[in-house]
């Protein structure tokens, strides 16, 4: 068939990076099971079986040399896709042949090769994510002083800065980053461990030498730097581990999803924008319109990328005994599934952080006009110092306020605070009213936050990724 009458799964075609996509390649599954068999063939040979340095050596010179065609051809016939794989690395290394796979069950292969390759992919989401960081800390340090109308129930709310709200965002990288590095570095290896976790073939080929069977568990794991091996298991690792993963991959879809959301409303406001191309088309019928496709697009991976991270949990929760199989089917969707999703979030992420544009003029129109709203607390303050009654100017206020919130309403002029310069009550404060309105006044310590933040918590998680970072995004359509 040709390319157009095949399926072409947009995670893979359309969203992931094309290094995320190799990663989770049938040839890139392949090759970490050849690597599996060569470092048990030659763990088993080091600790006394009989099995030759030359035929250790015949299948570690064909690590790469692939025949995904003639093990289709296998599956074709056995049913069987660990079996279809033997079956074509003994024809590519006929004298090694008799020793491929001795001792082992079809999820040596498979699990210990998802815990390479998912080690492997959360290290690679770290650096993505840390990448984002690193863009949203130039962010908030371009604007860490910019004020800008805080928003509660969206609706206007104290003043707060533009920097700081990027440092909200890029908080929930930051934990994103952390939790990538730990569970990947907590990740265990199953090892060698027989069909149902016994390690019972393992116990006859050493006949009956309980230490060997241990050291060869260890060997492996060692082969492959694991820390941590599970020290008992059925015949798979426990499912409860992948639950873990998934749970990594949808903080950073959370993550991803938060700052979109946010910045497709501030786009809607006026206020901000993610990048648009030159040649941009925003709407087939409106061409007016640039649309916030990037972020929208992020919300919609995100959405599919939260609600299949329950999967794994599933999963767990029904597995039976030492294994059943239906785990099989669900885990070849969601792993790769999970992390190309999880890397084309974090890609396009980039990409808008990295474009984001703040529109600071009409960022201070709606800070001046909310600016007499929330002065009037100051000045409230200010009237009572001077010797006003605090709950006689409180009414006041309130009623000069609900009167310019609704001319304000109705499309009039709306002047709040010479409305309350001229009002009797406040003439001890009077020529106080317009100093009081300096929106530098009502943000708080938010500047003052964001150096803390990049300071303490930013930039040394930088400084772990010093020279990794800075690699283009691969957003494609």
């Amino acid at each position: 068939m040709s390319g157009t009458e095949t399926l072409a799964h947009p995670l893979a075609d359309r969203y992931a990076s094309r290094e995320m996509v190799e990663l989770f390649s049938p040839r890139r599954r392949a090759r970490t099971w050849r690597e599996l068999w060569v470092a048990l063939a030659d763990c088993e040979r080091e600790l006394g079986l009989p099995i030759t340095a030359a035929q250790v050596e015949s299948l570690r010179a064909a690590v790469d040399d692939i025949d995904l065609e003639a093990a289709a051809r296998h599956e074709r016939d056995l049913r069987h896709d660990v079996m279809a794989h033997v079956r074509t690395y003994a024809d590519r290394c006929p004298e090694a042949g008799p020793i491929i796979h001795l001792g082992a069950t079809s999820c040596y292969v498979t699990d210990n090769a998802d815990l390479i390759v998912m080690r492997e992919g959360l290290g690679r989401l770290a650096v993505r994510a840390a990448d984002v960081v690193s863009a949203l800390r130039d962010l908030a340090v371009r604007h860490r002083a910019t004020p800008t109308v805080g928003l509660t129930h969206f609706q206007s709310a104290q003043f707060t800065t533009v920097g700081k709200r990027a440092c909200l965002w890029a908080q929930d990288f930051v934990l994103d980053v952390e939790e990538l590095e730990r569970v990947a570095a907590w990740l265990p290896f199953l090892g060698v461990k027989g069909t149902t976790g016994t390690q019972a073939s393992f116990l006859r080929l050493f006949d009956g030498e309980l230490g060997r069977v241990l050291a060869l568990d260890r060997a492996v794991a060692r082969r492959f730097r694991f820390e941590r091996l599970l020290p008992v298991s059925g015949q798979t690792y426990t499912r409860k581990v992948d639950s873990v993963v998934a749970a990594a991959l949808s903080g950073v879809a959370q993550s991803a999803s938060k700052f979109a959301h946010d910045l497709r409303l501030l786009q809607g406001l006026g206020e901000a924008s993610e990048p648009m191309g030159t040649s941009q088309v925003g709407s087939s019928a409106m061409a007016y319109k640039a649309n916030p496709m990037r972020s929208e697009r992020i919300s919609g991976l995100a959405r599919w990328l939260i609600v299949e991270s329950l999967n794994p949990a599933l999963t767990a929760a029904t597995q039976w005994f030492e294994r059943t199989l239906d785990d099989s089917v669900n885990r070849r969707l969601f792993i790769p599934g999970a992390f190309l999703a999880a890397d084309a979030l974090l890609d396009l992420s980039l990409d808008v952080a990295r474009g984001l544009e703040v529109h600071e003029r009409a960022v201070g129109e709606r800070v001046r006009a909310e600016l007499p709203f929330i002065a009037t607390e100051d000045i409230l303050m200010e009237a009572v110092k001077a010797g006003g009654d605090r709950q006689a100017l409180h009414e006041r206020i309130r009623v000069h306020a609900l009167e310019a919130a609704r001319r304000r309403r109705e499309g009039e002029a709306a002047d709040l605070l010479g409305a309350l310069a001229a009002d009797p009550a406040f003439s001890a404060v009077r020529d106080r009213v317009g100093r009081l309105a300096e929106p530098a006044r009502y943000v708080g310590c938010a500047p003052e936050q964001v150096d803390r933040f990049l300071a303490e918590v930013v930039d040394p998680l930088l400084l772990r990724y010093l020279g990794r970072l800075g690699a283009a995004s691969q957003v494609r359509v």
